[in-house]
């Protein structure tokens, strides 16, 4: 199968989107520590406007939630943690630990931030809302300044605190 590609600058640096005609299957920092092989990648540039727009749209303050056709691969207990992650509302953060018990499956701590940290889709699949039990930045694949970006960007507009 194709995977498709498009890509757009953002205030986190560059993104690339891929995807296919089942739906997006990725969002990716240009630091990103997974390799991709990219033989069958074409550029569609079209096929993923409406990821664009939202994350403009993200990015500005004017979107919490968004709205896409997800095609995420994973293990069944990978797409779970990722569900979970989905739950957590904009401007808010939940602990490894907080996330596992929402689960049902507090004993699942890391197995829940191993599987965070396989997250394909950045920011859309929200990973960078889990931190350390004692509020501290823990890993984020696109580097914890970004974290602390994507954080302080979501708390200003919730009018909360993440630390």
């Amino acid at each position: 199968m194709t995977t498709h590609f498009s890509s757009m600058s953002s205030p986190v640096g560059e993104l690339t989107f891929t995807g296919t005609a089942d739906g997006l299957t990725g969002v990716w920092f240009d630091t990103d520590r997974h390799q991709h092989d990219r033989t069958h990648w074409q550029r569609d540039d079209a096929l993923f406007a409406d990821t664009r727009q939202q994350l403009e749209e993200y990015f500005v303050g004017a979107r919490q939630v968004f709205d896409l056709k997800l095609a995420v691969q994973g293990t069944v207990f990978q797409q779970q943690v990722w569900a979970a992650l989905c739950a957590i509302p904009f401007g808010e953060t939940r602990s490894y630990g907080q996330q596992a018990r929402s689960m049902d499956n507090e004993k699942a701590v890391r197995a829940v931030g191993l599987a965070n940290g396989k997250n394909p889709i950045s920011i859309i699949v929200p990973c960078h809302r889990v931190i350390g039990a004692n509020g501290a930045l823990t890993g984020y694949a696109g580097g914890l300044e970004r974290k602390q970006w994507l954080l302080a960007h979501e708390a200003k507009i919730a009018g909360t605190r993440w630390l």
